[in-house]
């Protein structure tokens, strides 16, 4: 087996697998919608809406706990598709013979 072909098939699917990862889109909401947290592929938030009916200076810590749980939601979401992305994926690479 060619190892230097090895290696750059290697090279090679880890761009595309890198290209997919960054390509994810996820959303997650708190609170029946109140909080909706946007996420791309590598975690960043890219979207936080928090709906006026959410706001209340009489209990700003409930807030937090929406924004909260849609964001650590949304990165949940981001690890189940990396997961899905990279599920088999060892599959089908042989390891080279041993001599």
């Amino acid at each position: 087996m060619n190892v230097a072909k090895m290696m750059r098939e290697l090279q090679e699917m880890q761009a595309r697998l890198k290209a997919r990862v960054e390509a994810i889109e996820v959303e997650a909401s708190a609170g029946g919608g109140l909080v909706v947290a946007r996420m791309d592929g590598k975690k960043t938030l890219t979207h936080l809406e928090i709906k006026p009916e959410a706001v209340s200076p009489d209990d700003l810590e409930l807030m937090g706990d929406l924004i909260r749980a849609a964001v650590n939601e949304a990165g949940r979401r981001v690890d189940e598709e990396v997961e899905k992305l990279t599920e088999g994926l060892a599959a089908g690479l042989k390891p080279p013979v041993r001599f």
